[in-house]
Parts: structure tokens; C-alpha cells; sequence
């Protein structure tokens, strides 16, 4: 018995000793693990327990005309910062904070006596504010240089450049659709603090420098936006219009020398609504909504009946199939019948028998019915795809809206004669411009564009874009018939008023309804471009809800030929090839 109580009292002791042995083995074992095969992780964190990161943003890339004015840039601002366990004084910091911010002398506490690694006070501080915090030296308080968007001409552009947001990201227009390439890339400050988040002074910080963003050159020319917009601002002030746009492009590349949609908005203050605007009792949701509204750019995300302008792409269309020649004869007894339908000309007492050049100059809805109707449904449809129509331009602006037709299938006889001049479907203006624009330089598509390069501070080029023309859209010869019988209705024909001494230019008006009709609300418009035998320019006027006379040949072709009478000397200058007209 005593024996076996040995026996146990022994394996008892073994297997004491063997666990003991067992976990000691594993003990060294994991401390082997650790301060050898794991050192470089451990000794990284332990470095970020005792480093501090602050952020450095990039200076965000300008943007700059054609001519090489600025006209997005930045100004230095700062960014005023606490770090809770360095503060020595904080009674010191809420004063000086709250009095050199001009904030609340308890926000400014609330946030002083937050445990956080770090906390903002204040962001976008104008400089000499920022220097003036810097200069009391105090613990725990870091300013640090950062940089705000600034906009040189106030609201000039509004919709197109767009704005950037607190954290100097791009929210809408440009600003947003080059934000890659705007940006840049941040840098960091470090610094490294004891165990109670003291910085250790001796220590001294490290910096990983930003790289700042490219500035971005756009096509569009800072005197003629200018101009333009100045012309918009007096005819919307005259005719006490809801809105007017402007587009001035290169037919023949797709450039967009100005894009003007007034009323405009302060870039430099970009979400304070327009004054006079009553936002009692509205919901945030609301009042968001409004500023969508403001900063929504109508040539691009807008889309409205073109009226008598689309007759340039009947015309087209009919003059590429062999459905009509410019011999061919129309009887206007100022009316016609589709079906049941009377549908009117603008003429109510007719204009009689016209030749189909006549009848462009006449602006003949008969005639034009007539051509729709020998065109048919099938015919029409196939030329809306090969005109792109059906298809958004891949303009560089976000919020592009698309074409609102008819399926093809829905289309009888009154939709193919209410489509033939320009009514019962939808288009952008920056659609039915790019459209014309290859109607008219020969057949070309073209991809309407503000981007043409960026390039660093030193101004070496980092990307050059490229926009890709098609071809085939229409043939040289009908492209030449359209450019004369546009010439035509600006000599001797319904734009007459777009007419500019010394030059030849074509194009074409247009008076539509606003949708739900009957409400006594038109949009008056006019296309041209010069010169009409080799287009160089091509510009677009479009006033919503004009007073009074609404005539787009009376109100729309007038701000064309103003606006061409001053940039046509001013791009002969440029060496655009402007001919002028032959003398007689």
C-alpha cells in the first residue's frame, strides 16, 4: 500500500514538472516570437502610441482660360487645432481662441476640454488670424496652413466652373468632373509625444511634404464669357426673362468658348441663395433643393422644345435621303391638316408657293410638314441616331440630360409632322448645338469640350485630352446646301436680325411653348454661326419666358449678332480665320 502511495506521489510530481516545463517553454517560446520574429511590428506600434499625425492638404490645381487667366485659385487659410494633453492653460486658450475667432466663448471651451487626440476649433481662418493664434505661443494649440478656393470673378462662370466644398473637394461643374486630376495629394506632420501625450520638444516634427494638384486649361475665353454674359444680363433685365443662356462653340473641334446661364451665382459664397429669396418655414430638404436648382446648369441638364431651329435637321435629314431638293415647291395657305389636326404657320395668311429654300427662310411649318411627311416615320427615326441625337454629347460637365423622343413605334403621322418643326419632343441646347454643329462643318461629329490640358507648376503638360471627331454624319454636299440656305434666312429671311455687316453668317430662330401649353409661356431662340460658308464660331441665344414681344427673331437673333459683331474682330485677332463677307 505505502508502495503504490510512492508510485503516485512520483507521477504526480512528473506531471507537475512536465506542465511547469511545458508552460515555460511556451512562455519563452512566445517571448522568442515577440522580440525576435515580431520586433519591427511592436516597435512600430509603440512609435504610433508616441506619434502624432496632422494632415497637410495639396494645393488644389488652378483652372485657367484659353488665354491663360485664372479663373479658379487658392488663398492660404488655416486650420486652428487643440490637442487636450498638451494644454498647460486652458483658460489661456478658450480667451485667446474665442476672441481671436470670434466664436462663442463656451463652444470654443467645450471643444478645449474634449478628450480627443486632437480637436478642429476653426477651419478656413484667414491668415493674419491664423499668425496672430500663433503668435501667443500657446500648448496644445496648432495652426496649421491650409488653403481655401477662391474665384477671381466672382460669379463669372458660375455654373460651368462650379465650387469646392470644406474639404476643398470639387462639388459641381468642372471642379468636380477634373477632381483627379485637381486634387493632389496630402501630406502629414509628425510628432512624436511622451507617454501622457506630451510632445517632446527635442524630438522636433517630421513632415511628409503634399504634392500639389495640376491646374486644368479650358477652351473657354475669358472676354468672351464676359461679353456674353454681359449681353444676357441686359436682355434678361429688358424682357424681364425668367432665364437666359448662352453658348458660343467651335463647330468644327467641339471647343466651348463660353457657356453663360444667368442668373448666376457667387462662387465665392455659393450656397447663399439668391437675395430676395423667402426661406421662412422651408425644411432643410427644401432649401437644399433650391440651391440644386441655382447651381444646375441649363445648357447641359436642362432640356426644352427646340422649335423652328430643329428644321435644320429636317432639312438635313430630308436633303441626305433625296426626299426634298432645294428646287422643290410647297403651297402654305397658312395652315395644314394631319389627320384631324389643323396645325397653324406663324403666317396665318399663308405664304403661298415657295421653293423648300423660301420655306426655310419663311420658317413654313406646312412646308416642313410636308418634308416630314415625304421623309416618313422609318427615315426620320434612322437619321435621329445617325445626327446622335438619341445619344447624350459626352460633354465634360456632370449632370448631362438625355433626349426625350418619341419610340419610333409611337410615331404617326401628327407626331412625324409636330417633330418635323421642332415640337412634342425634348433636347438640351448643348445637344442640339453639337448636332448642328456636324451639319454644318461638313458632316464631323463633334464632342462638346471645356478640358484641353493639365499641366504641374512648372507648366510642364501631364495630360493632353483628346476628343475623337466621327465622320459621316451627313455629306459634304448637303452640308453646303444647309450652310447656304441658313446664310439665306439671315440675308433675306426670318433672322434677318442675326445679320453682321461685313460678315457671313447663317442660322436660324425659333419660338416654342413651354410645357403644359396654353399657360402663355415661350422660350425665344436663335442659332447662328459665321462664316456660313466655313463655320469658325457658332453661338446659341435662349431667353425662357421673355415679356412682351417673344419672337425668337425679334429677341434671341439680336443677342447674336451683338455678341458676333464684337467677337468676330476680336477672333480674326486670334487668327480664327474669320473671312469677312466679299465686298460687292
Amino acid at each position: 500500500m505505502e508502495e503504490k502511495h510512492k508510485t503516485f506521489h512520483r507521477k504526480k510530481t512528473f506531471w507537475v514538472f512536465f506542465i511547469c516545463f511545458a508552460v515555460f517553454l511556451g512562455l519563452s517560446g512566445r517571448l522568442v516570437w515577440l522580440m525576435v520574429c515580431s520586433s519591427a511590428y511592436y516597435s512600430d506600434a509603440a512609435d504610433e502610441l508616441h506619434q502624432r499625425e496632422r494632415s497637410i492638404k495639396a494645393k488644389r490645381g488652378r483652372i485657367l482660360d484659353a488665354a491663360g487667366n485664372v479663373l479658379a485659385d487658392n488663398r492660404t487659410v488655416c486650420t486652428v487645432s487643440v490637442i487636450h494633453n498638451q494644454i498647460t492653460d486652458p483658460d489661456a486658450v478658450v480667451r485667446v481662441l474665442s476672441e481671436e475667432l470670434s466664436m462663442d466663448e463656451e463652444e470654443v471651451r467645450r471643444k478645449v476640454e474634449k478628450y480627443s487626440s486632437m480637436e478642429r476649433i476653426k477651419s478656413n481662418v484667414d491668415k493674419e488670424t491664423g499668425d496672430a493664434i500663433r503668435a501667443h505661443r500657446l500648448d496644445g494649440v496648432k495652426v496649421d496652413e491650409d488653403y481655401k478656393r477662391y474665384y477671381p470673378y466672382g460669379s463669372l462662370a458660375s455654373r460651368v466652373l462650379g465650387f469646392t466644398g470644406a474639404d476643398n473637394q470639387g462639388i459641381v461643374g468642372l471642379e468636380v468632373k477634373y477632381e483627379e486630376y485637381l486634387q493632389g495629394e496630402p501630406g502629414t506632420i509628425l510628432t512624436v509625444t511622451d507617454a501622457r501625450g506630451i510632445e517632446v520638444e527635442e524630438q522636433g516634427e517630421s513632415r511628409l511634404e503634399p504634392v500639389n494638384g495640376d491646374d486644368l486649361y479650358i477652351s473657354l475665353d475669358l472676354n468672351i464669357q464676359q461679353y456674353a454674359a454681359q449681353l444676357a444680363e441686359q436682355v434678361m433685365a429688358a424682357k424681364e426673362a425668367e432665364s437666359v443662356s448662352i453658348l458660343v462653340m467651335k463647330p468644327d473641334n467641339g471647343e466651348i468658348l463660353a457657356m453663360v446661364n444667368v442668373p448666376e451665382f457667387d462662387l465665392n459664397d455659393p450656397f447663399a441663395l439668391p437675395e430676395g429669396t423667402d426661406t421662412q418655414g422651408l425644411s432643410e430638404k427644401e432649401k437644399q433643393d433650391l440651391l440644386n436648382q441655382m447651381w444646375r446648369n441649363p445648357c447641359v441638364s436642362d432640356t426644352y422644345e427646340p422649335g423652328s431651329v430643329f428644321k435644320t435637321v429636317t432639312a438635313s435629314a430630308a436633303l441626305e435621303a433625296g426626299a426634298v431638293t432645294m428646287e422643290d415647291t410647297f403651297h402654305c395657305p397658312g395652315y395644314v391638316m394631319v389627320e384631324d389636326r389643323r396645325i397653324r404657320c406663324h403666317k396665318v395668311t399663308g405664304h403661298g408657293t415657295q421653293t423648300f429654300v423660301e420655306a426655310t427662310m419663311n420658317s413654313c411649318n406646312p412646308a416642313f410638314v410636308a418634308v416630314g411627311l415625304r421623309l416618313g416615320a422609318e427615315n426620320f427615326y434612322r437619321y435621329f441616331g445617325q445626327f446622335d441625337l438619341l445619344e447624350k454629347t459626352g460633354v465634360d460637365l456632370p449632370g448631362e440630360a438625355g433626349t426625350i423622343m418619341h419610340k419610333e413605334e409611337d410615331i404617326g403621322a401628327v407626331e412625324l409632322a409636330t417633330i418635323s418643326f421642332g415640337q412634342s419632343f425634348q433636347v438640351t441646347p448643348i445637344r442640339l448645338a453639337a448636332t448642328v454643329s456636324s451639319l454644318i462643318n461638313g458632316g464631323k461629329t463633334v464632342v462638346p469640350h471645356f478640358g484641353v490640358k493639365t499641366a504641374d507648376a512648372a507648366g510642364n503638360v501631364t495630360q493632353q485630352f483628346a476628343y475623337p471627331a466621327g465622320s459621316g454624319v451627313v455629306s459634304e454636299d448637303t452640308s453646303e446646301k444647309l450652310r447656304y440656305m441658313l446664310e439665306q434666312v439671315v440675308e433675306n429671311g426670318g433672322g434677318h436680325n442675326g445679320y453682321v455687316e461685313g460678315y457671313r453668317v447663317g442660322g436660324k430662330t425659333a419660338t416654342s411653348q413651354t410645357l403644359p401649353r396654353g399657360t402663355g409661356r415661350y422660350i425665344a431662340s436663335f442659332l447662328g454661326f459665321a462664316p456660313a460658308d466655313d463655320p469658325k464660331v457658332l453661338a446659341m441665344a435662349i431667353i425662357t419666358n421673355p415679356q412682351g414681344t417673344y419672337y425668337g427673331g425679334q429677341v434671341a437673333a439680336p443677342v447674336v449678332r451683338q455678341l458676333f459683331e464684337n467677337i468676330l474682330p476680336y477672333l480674326e485677332d486670334l487668327d480664327y480665320n474669320i473671312q469677312h463677307a466679299a465686298e460687292p
